[in-house]
């Protein structure tokens, strides 16, 4: 790795959300597009160690640089299975922490999740059941910073994938339905309440379609299966909220 990329790996690293938010991210995104193919592996093979880093910090920005690498056409496999061990094991759910800066576990790794939605060497099954684990691992975190409005991208993006069959668009939700049958009366646990917020934003996305682009203008792209998903939705949906069925 070059003296210039590592340093802007070492701060990438750092608590002061200035270097690392401002300066180091948006820094080596800039340089993704002329990465050489052996450049672009090594910064993800490094970005992808990150995961196990014990700086939340450092684990929660890794996601932003592989992502930029996915959608440049970078992909390894052991990237996916770095990500995967990490994403819905995260207990750090914070979106924004006063001295840290944005921290963003769920949307990072939205960002992530999205990227590889749509990269071939990806199976979207996988991705799809990554995401169905982030949503019902237990946690005490309401998400508070529009990660659900990220994660429900990210996964109508998979959705998107050309020879999705419906059992294959719906089957990954058959871990939120168990997570709803075991719901009793009282306070709506935190997971149980990221995961209904999500859903009904999938939903929209299923009926209206999804932009290529989180900040696009072109048209809407429909999912591949999209009244299988949007039915199989409304089904889990009237389990918390029977009286909207």
């Amino acid at each position: 790795m070059d003296a210039d990329l590592a340093a802007l790996c070492a701060d990438l690293r750092s608590p002061d959300p200035a270097v690392r938010d401002d300066h180091a991210y948006a820094a080596l995104v800039a340089r993704v597009p002329e990465l050489t193919a052996d450049q672009a592996h090594e910064l993800g093979d490094e970005m992808a160690a990150r995961f196990t880093d014990p700086e939340v910090q450092t684990r929660t920005f890794a996601p932003l640089i592989l992502a930029a690498l996915v959608k440049q056409g970078h992909y390894r496999p052991q990237w996916l299975a770095a990500f995967a061990a990490w994403y819905p094991a995260e207990q750090d759910l914070r979106g924004h922490d006063p001295e840290l800066g944005w921290l963003h576990a769920v949307a990072h790794g939205a960002d992530l999740l999205g990227a590889l939605g749509t990269h071939d060497g990806a199976d979207p099954e996988e991705l799809l059941a990554l995401g169905a684990a982030r949503l019902v691992a237990p946690t005490a975190h309401v998400w508070d910073a529009l990660e659900d409005d990220r994660l429900a991208y990210a996964l109508a993006r998979i959705l998107t994938r050309p020879g999705l069959t419906a059992a294959r668009s719906t089957g990954w939700l058959d871990r939120v339905a168990e997570m709803f049958a075991t719901g009793a009366p009282g306070p709506v646990p935190a997971e149980a309440s990221n995961t209904i917020r999500t859903l009904w934003l999938l939903h929209l996305c299923a009926v209206r379609g999804v932009r290529p682009t989180r900040y696009g203008t072109g048209p809407a792209v429909p999912l591949a299966q999209a009244g299988a998903v949007a039915d199989r939705l409304v089904e889990l949906l009237a389990i918390p909220s029977p009286y909207l069925g």
